[in-house]
């Protein structure tokens, strides 16, 4: 059972400790997990040593994910890290479906290749991950696993696990681009480029003077309330994105995170039957949610953004008593009680 966190007089300060102790990660817990990530890097450069691991290349490392994105919401559960590989002279062939690698026959990398073929296997690289995380004497005893596209770190001594995924760096293509090339979760690859999603978060968190991370970060925890089936996290990050893409610099979002909680309910209630463009251009329409699912969701939003009126009509009203117990129907009783 959910139960309220704390008492405010205001509304304002009921968002304030709403933010602080039940939607944003402790600044201190993400410092820590920055650093262990960091160190996991670190063991895995030294992974170097072994003539069998498919040689790493570090400058190619990098971050991604909500945590890296700085649109993750609580709980800290998962951080995503791609681990760059030296691709010793093969080749990749996009048709515009899975992507396959073809490896040359010095390559240590036909050790994970299809049996028979010079095609690797990306869940065979994956696996080597798994396998090479128990020689590392802190990880010996973490529970390590296969999920899709990654190898899973799970270690008692952190509340998160690590997803790590093993990645190749394209050459630059005709579009004057390069790609990330990651597991597709069936054997193949897939292309990415988690640079183009971070300096898109941080262009349009920047253009709305930084009041943009704090609105996702809160509907993401709406979505998560079980009101309704829930949207990927990727998915409905995007889509406040675009919507925040099309506010004109006269119309900057508000750092008064009520006021701008209605609009974007009401742009979600709509939007969710449309098509929603992976930002990137890779992989096309992102939106896969079944229609039964995209109609729970609009009338949810919509239920919700005539809460969330109601809220904004009574706290201009001089009611913040009243205002404060309708923004707990919007999210629940973890949202600060009046008093």
């Amino acid at each position: 059972m959910e139960t309220a966190t704390a008492m405010s007089k205001t509304v304002n300060a009921a968002f304030d400790e709403f933010l602080s102790n039940n939607v944003n990660l402790d600044g201190d817990k993400t410092k820590k997990a920055k650093g262990s990530r960091d160190w996991l890097f670190d063991q895995i450069a030294l992974f170097r040593s072994d003539a069998t691991f498919p040689v790493t290349v570090s400058e190619f490392n990098i971050p991604y994910g909500s945590f890296a994105r700085k649109t993750k919401r609580r709980p800290l559960d998962d951080i995503d890290l791609m681990v760059g590989l030296h691709a010793q002279g093969a080749t990749y062939w996009d048709s515009g479906g899975p992507i396959t690698i073809t490896v040359p026959a010095a390559s240590n990398l036909v050790a994970f290749c299809n049996e028979y073929t010079n095609v690797l296997n990306s869940t065979k690289v994956i696996n080597k991950f798994v396998s090479k995380f128990r020689d590392v004497p802190q990880y010996s005893k973490a529970e390590t696993k296969r999920n899709g596209e990654a190898a899973v770190l799970s270690l008692l001594s952190y509340e998160w696990s690590f997803d790590v995924v093993p990645c190749f760096m394209t050459v630059v293509e005709w579009n004057g681009r390069n790609y990330y090339l990651i597991p597709n979760g069936a054997g193949n690859w897939k292309k990415t480029d988690p640079r183009m999603d971070r300096k898109r978060v941080q262009d349009i968190n920047q253009n709305h003077d930084g009041n943009v991370l704090n609105v996702v970060r809160i509907i993401k925890f709406w979505n998560r309330r079980p009101t309704m089936p829930s949207m990927r996290s990727y998915l409905l990050e995007t889509m406040i994105l675009d919507y925040y893409s099309t506010r004109s610099s006269a119309d900057k979002a508000s750092q008064f995170i009520d006021l701008e909680i209605p609009r974007v309910l009401d742009y979600l209630s709509q939007s969710v039957y449309s098509q929603v463009n992976d930002p990137k251009n890779i992989q096309g329409n992102i939106n896969d949610l079944p229609w039964d699912e995209r109609v729970k969701i609009s009338n949810r939003a919509s239920a919700d953004l005539q809460k969330a009126l109601e809220a904004r009509r009574l706290e201009s009203a001089g009611d913040q008593k009243l205002s404060i117990l309708k923004w707990q129907e919007v999210f629940g009783s973890e949202f600060p009680s009046y008093g």
